[in-house]
């Protein structure tokens, strides 16, 4: 079952990351390059605002899937949404096909990612100690589409123009559904259930709801109230409200008693540490990547590597790393650190790494070795692994029993603040004087997880036994 979904999420992080590792520089650079010509800092703001979205879809998906369809459907769904974005990111013409392909990647990879977390957690009870390494092989699985989507795209991208890369991107999305498609009826019967079924008579009023948001949206856009400049702190904004209305529903539920209520609230701190640390992680796709193109030294034996197969170095260290990850955790078994605390160590591994930028920092243009950045993208790696598998599992092993798809969307939700906050912070970035932004940021990041660290022992009085 686990290399079922292990597969399917292994394409869709191939068009995922394959689409996103071009998907800055086709903003920014010049229409005789191939791009929009859209200005870095909008570009960079938008690449997060688009990130931040993918992640408070999944929201949308995990209601949905909670309340009306049931996980695996909406997984199946989803995955069509976003082999549809590429698609008309490939062939739909300028500012059109970047509008319509970024939303429905971004609803698409919303609800995908908020189900199939899920459906794996639905493979192991709650205290088992196989959990947190079944998620770190499942993350390996992500992180290998990670690694040959960038590559693929990059080089489409270079050869025959960005379009192709996005046109890749869709192809890879395509396998994954056939696959998916022909392998689904063998997960488990829990994968179908819809936990807390919505009744069929305020269908209508959903309906009506959601109409609404969307004549609402298009109005605020055409009236220019969101427009490509404000639309990241929008989406920081939204996402913060999301995550208030989100545990104030979840904590006052009736359905919710005294045991999970105390889990949840153990589950708001590691909320915060994790939208601190993607704010930091996703500027791979926001900082790095301006790095990468006009920083970095990339000359391979006279051959330029294409900007965009930085973004696949993490996801080698990855590969390599997360079984050895998922290896210690089982053999450590109970004796393996609490959440809360891997959690601790990838903040501070995270703010380690931007320190690290600190003696690169004002060289100028291609002055920065291939060999730092792949020592640096090792330091995002490991902080990656003490953290983002841990996040999915620890979200599933919280939950309350009637919110289980939708507290894993809550840790996505984390990720949506954080992501946006990446594309925000990319704005006072100041190539011409690094070491204040790297420092800063790497400095606050070891504060906050030192201060995580100190609260553990509390933490686990909350969790009720589950580590």
């Amino acid at each position: 079952m686990l290399a079922n979904l292990f597969s399917v999420e292994l394409w869709e992080r191939f068009s995922f990351y394959g689409m996103q590792g071009i998907l800055l520089y086709y903003m920014y650079y010049s229409v005789a390059e191939g791009g929009l010509g859209i200005d870095e800092g909008i570009a960079t703001g938008l690449v997060g605002a688009y990130g931040g979205g993918v992640y408070l879809s999944s929201i949308l998906g995990a209601w949905v899937a909670d309340r009306i369809l049931g996980s695996e459907k909406v997984l199946f769904y989803t995955g069509i949404m976003v082999m549809l974005g590429h698609i008309a990111l490939a062939l739909l013409p300028g500012g059109v096909g970047l509008a319509v392909g970024l939303i429905l990647v971004a609803i698409g990879s919303g609800g995908l990612k908020a189900t199939a977390s899920s459906l794996v957690g639905s493979l192991y009870s709650l205290k088992d100690d196989r959990r947190d390494a079944g998620f770190s092989i499942f993350y390996m699985g992500v992180n290998i589409g990670g690694l040959f989507g960038p590559l693929l795209t990059g080089l489409a991208q270079v050869q025959l123009g960005f379009h192709y890369g996005f046109g890749l991107a869709a192809l890879g999305m395509a396998i994954g559904l056939t696959q998916y498609a022909l392998t689904r009826k063998n997960l488990p019967e829990a994968s179908h259930h819809v936990a807390h079924p919505l009744p069929r008579g305020n269908y209508g009023k959903v309906a009506a709801v959601a109409a609404a948001a969307v004549v609402v949206i298009v109005l605020l856009v055409a009236f220019g109230f969101v427009t490509a400049e404000n639309l990241a702190p929008i989406m920081a904004w939204l996402a913060i409200i999301a995550a208030v209305v989100y545990f104030v529903v979840i904590l006052s539920s009736k359905q919710v008693d005294g045991v999970e209520r105390k889990r949840v609230y153990a589950f708001i701190p590691l909320f915060i540490a994790s939208a601190a640390f993607w704010a930091l992680f996703q500027q791979q796709f926001t900082v790095v990547a301006l790095y990468a193109d006009k920083q970095l030294d990339r000359s391979l034996g006279g051959w330029e590597m294409p900007a965009s197969w930085v973004q696949s170095i993490n996801p080698v260290f990855i590969i390599i790393f997360a079984g050895i990850f998922a290896a210690v955790w089982t053999k450590l078994g109970p004796k393996q650190p609490s959440s809360p605390m891997k959690f601790a160590l990838g903040l501070v591994v995270m703010g380690l790494a931007f320190l690290a930028f600190i003696p690169l920092a004002g060289g100028g243009a291609n002055s920065t070795p291939l060999l730092a950045m792949v020592g640096i993208l090792f330091l995002f790696t490991m902080a990656e692994l003490f953290l983002s598998p841990t996040g999915s599992s620890v979200s599933t092993k919280l939950a309350p029993k009637a919110f289980q798809t939708q507290m894993v969307a809550l840790f996505l939700l984390s990720i949506s603040l954080g992501t946006t906050l990446a594309g925000i912070l990319a704005g006072y970035y100041d190539p011409t004087n690094e070491a204040p932004y790297f420092g800063f940021i790497g400095v606050v990041a070891i504060i906050l997880g030192v201060g995580l660290a100190a609260a553990v022992p509390s933490l686990k009085k909350l969790m009720g036994g589950i580590r």
